[in-house]
């Protein structure tokens, strides 16, 4: 196997009782690096210290992540005017804030048959949306629920 290290000069090639009375002797512990490599890589470190690093590096990561938010607007096929004007303003909201937003149909009853109506309003809501946002998801029946999902094109 081959070994690094902090005290190793160079990389060696060493058997693995050569290796472990190395780290015993240092004080340290042996770690396998890359097993599959041709010869295995090993380091002598502090196991302890190794995975606290492990871990910081692992937790500065998930910081760096990006979380994305979906927000839902709820409507009905029979909308007024004035009601698609107050969700359509929470809409541009939620994108400028970089969210995606899932606008949902509800369909309660036999407004069922209202089904073009629903797609109508969902095609609305995307053509006033159009200059700040893109559809990731066309509308979609699903049971008594249309949905539709726009995603900010802002970046």
């Amino acid at each position: 196997m081959r070994i690094v290290g902090d005290d190793i000069e160079g990389s060696e090639t060493v058997s693995i009782t050569k290796a472990l009375d190395l780290a015993k002797g240092l004080g340290l512990d042996l770690v396998e690096i890359a097993p599959k490599a041709m010869p295995p890589v090993c380091r002598i470190v502090d196991y302890k210290k190794f995975l606290y690093h492990r871990k910081k590096k692992e937790k500065e990561n998930k910081a760096k992540s990006v979380k994305i938010v979906v927000k839902e607007i709820r409507l009905g096929p029979n909308t007024d005017e004035h009601d698609f004007n107050f969700k359509l303003r929470h809409a541009q909201k939620f994108l400028s804030q970089k969210a995606k937003v899932k606008v949902i149909i509800m369909f309660k009853g036999r407004s069922i048959v209202f089904k073009e109506q629903g797609e109508e309003l969902l095609h609305k809501l995307a053509k006033e949306l159009e200059g700040e946002s893109n559809v990731e998801q066309m509308p979609k029946l699903e049971g008594k629920r249309m949905s539709m999902i726009l995603v900010s094109n802002k970046k």
